[in-house]
């Protein structure tokens, strides 16, 4: 059993990712069950997907769409999109998200398409 955590966003920078820019809250040096991320999606991100990777994101601002293997849809503020592996997936619109990642985010399981 891990030991309790609290981070604040300010501590830590913003990292390039396909989305856009991602401030990796929680990570897997944290614990060893899931990442929590504050994703800024700028413009069309680059469409993607994990082997492994399940991800869950939490729209927090903004408006766009999700493509989920191809298919559009729309989002909003409340939306909750539920990732599984494989889904090939990318964010359209000026968005900020929370991401949470399960098991806790890899770099290397992200394959871009």
């Amino acid at each position: 059993m891990g030991k309790p955590v609290i981070k604040r966003i300010e501590e830590v920078e913003g990292v390039r990712c396909p989305c856009g820019r991602a401030f990796r809250i929680l990570t897997g040096e944290d614990n060893p069950t899931l990442s929590v991320h504050l994703v800024e999606i700028s413009g069309e991100a680059r469409p993607h997907y994990h082997e492994k990777l399940t991800e869950t994101y939490f729209v927090l601002e903004g408006e766009g769409e999700i493509e989920l293997d191809g298919e559009r849809r729309p989002v909003k503020p409340g939306t909750v999109i539920y990732i599984p592996p494989g889904t090939v997936h990318r964010a359209i619109g000026e968005l900020r998200i929370i991401n949470i990642v399960v098991p806790p985010f890899d770099p290397e399981d992200e394959h871009e398409v």
